[in-house]
């Protein structure tokens, strides 16, 4: 008898957990972002690089989230440093937002800023994409989120002055460049 009550409480305790996991609803606000540090050594050639990209969102409705990042990206190769600052803004449309998984669709736009140093070489990219992604709820403030880019088209203007732009238009099918990431819910 002890051991149906313990297993009927367990399984109690357990639905009760999944049931508070309850997902995105309006008002909420949710943190994420990129975080990446690397170096490599081929002999006396040496790179690293490192990336910080936080993000915000906020629900301005059940199922649209809008949000923006700032970010920096630094990157050395030899005597070559380059960095970038980056700015954006995206907007998500989940399908089951109050649901602890659900799948979105997102569109974004960025601005970024890149100079070369040594020399005063200096760019401007802007630019948008499209894309799908996953959210899944571990609990109530922390999910999990898988994101995939699918339409992309960039404009950089190579320093300008005269200099021929760069036009990169992308429509991937390539799953192997899903980015996986963690949310905080508050």
């Amino acid at each position: 008898m002890k051991k149906v009550i313990l297993a009927a409480i367990a399984v109690l305790g357990f639905a009760s957990a999944n049931a508070q996991t309850t997902g995105f609803s309006k008002g909420d606000v949710f943190v994420s972002g990129a975080f990446n540090v690397g170096s490599q050594k081929t002999g006396d050639f040496k790179s690293s690089d490192f990336t910080l990209v936080p993000s915000a969102g906020y629900f301005v409705s059940e199922n649209i989230a809008i949000g923006a990042k700032l970010g920096f990206s630094t990157s050395k190769e030899g005597d070559n440093k380059t960095n970038d600052f980056t700015v954006g803004a995206f907007g998500r449309y989940y399908f089951t937002p109050a649901s602890q998984f659900s799948v979105y669709g997102q569109a974004g736009f960025d601005y970024m800023n890149s100079k070369v140093k040594p020399g005063d070489f200096k760019s401007n990219t802007i630019g948008g994409n499209i894309g799908l992604g996953l959210s899944y709820f571990l609990s109530n403030h922390f999910a999990i989120e898988a994101t995939w880019v699918g339409l992309g088209y960039y404009v950089d203007n190579n320093g300008g002055h005269g200099a021929e732009k760069t036009n990169t238009f992308g429509l991937g099918t390539d799953l192997r460049d899903v980015s996986f990431g963690v949310v905080y819910k508050f």
